[in-house]
């Protein structure tokens, strides 16, 4: 408790912006089991969600309510045991590897990139927020009302544009975190704000990588409405909590070489647009 509250005394930030961001900013107290709790949660998103797009589970709820949603499709066959047995359809195995990206990204971010820590409250309610997100996508999908799914050929639009957009936004996530860390690990760069790589490109980088793949995966399951209500949605809280937030401690850590970095990358969130 006592290193606790030093490292939130030693973050320069106002109150009412620490109190708006479930992470320490310049902590860096060990966390382990915050940090497995997070890894266990995220790791069993795979598993419910594979529930919910092979087996239904839930739509008995929206049947009640009068909801149709589609018929399982025919699985797919591609010879390799561990897929086929799943008994997905190719559309559902490519929603399904979509959760199970996000979950590998983050576990690798939460237990190889990140040094601040990841308390029990933070690590479930981050868990709990993404698993939502995904159960959300999966609904959208198997609902027919809203489905991207549709009876033309596969894939269909909005699922190779979605699926573009997912891959993107994971690789340059994770990308811009990893060069960030490799930064930071350099005892000369001590006090000093990494602004090259993808950061070049746009002040969080990371957020606006974050936006894209969850807009994509939304898209993908979804269609262009529920893809436009998704990405608007994240880009619209970076935009007026995360980046402040976040620039509020950079302003006050770094000084100059933080404004410095302002003038040489305009963008904060998506290069070329914000």
């Amino acid at each position: 408790m006592a290193d606790k509250a030093r490292a939130r005394a030693n973050d320069p930030r106002s109150e009412a912006a620490k109190s708006r961001d479930l992470i320490s900013r310049g902590d860096y107290t060990s966390t382990p089991f915050g940090k497995t709790l997070f890894i266990i949660l995220r790791s069993l998103d795979p598993f419910l969600q594979y529930s919910i797009l092979a087996h239904g589970t839930g739509t008995g709820v929206l049947h009640r309510l009068g909801l149709r949603t589609l018929p399982p499709g025919p699985p797919i066959h591609t010879g390799v045991s561990l897929i086929d047995n799943l008994g997905l359809s190719p559309y559902r195995l490519i929603l399904l590897a979509m959760t199970a990206g996000s979950a590998l990204k983050q576990n690798i971010w939460v237990s190889g990139i990140s040094g601040e820590p990841m308390d029990v409250k933070a690590a479930t309610i981050v868990s709990a927020f993404n698993t939502v997100m995904n159960g959300l996508n999966n609904y959208a999908f198997l609902l027919t009302a809203t489905s991207a799914s549709t009876n033309s050929d596969f894939p269909q639009t909005p699922l190779v544009v979605g699926g573009a957009l997912y891959v993107t936004g994971i690789l340059v996530e994770l990308g811009a975190e990893m060069q960030r860390k490799r930064f930071k690990a350099d005892a000369k760069n001590k006090g000093k704000p990494y602004t090259g790589g993808l950061w070049a490109l746009a002040r969080h980088i990371n957020y606006g990588a974050y936006t894209i793949w969850r807009g994509g995966y939304a898209l993908a399951a979804g269609g262009w409405v529920w893809g436009a209500v998704v990405g608007a949605f994240f880009f619209a809280d970076f935009a007026t909590r995360g980046v402040p937030i976040l620039n509020e401690y950079c302003e006050k850590r770094y000084g100059a070489d933080w404004e410095n970095f302002k003038k040489q990358t305009k963008y904060r969130l998506i290069p070329g647009i914000y």
